[in-house]
């Protein structure tokens, strides 16, 4: 048994899978933490990084003012979130 031996009878693909297995074990482990981290052209998108912090009445604001909810429920809540 020679090197054609490994290449004729598909013995190749395991070292090619354990090496695409390997790789998306490391990037499940630490490719989305660099995300975060300042590192490459995607954190400027970061919706982390973007997110303000709205008090509920705030929210409650904006969805009025975007017809999500009508005044009843929005006087109800307003008058849950104040008491």
């Amino acid at each position: 048994m020679g090197p054609e031996f490994f290449w004729s009878s598909g013995m190749w693909m395991f070292p090619v899978i354990g090496i695409s297995v390997m790789f998306f074990v490391l990037y499940m482990l630490f490719g989305r933490d660099l995300r975060g981290m300042g590192c490459g052209p995607w954190q400027r998108n970061n919706r982390y990084l973007m997110e303000t912090k709205d008090s509920a009445l705030d929210i409650l604001n904006k969805r009025y003012a975007k017809g999500e909810i009508i005044k009843a429920d929005f006087e109800q809540i307003k008058k849950d979130i104040l008491s």
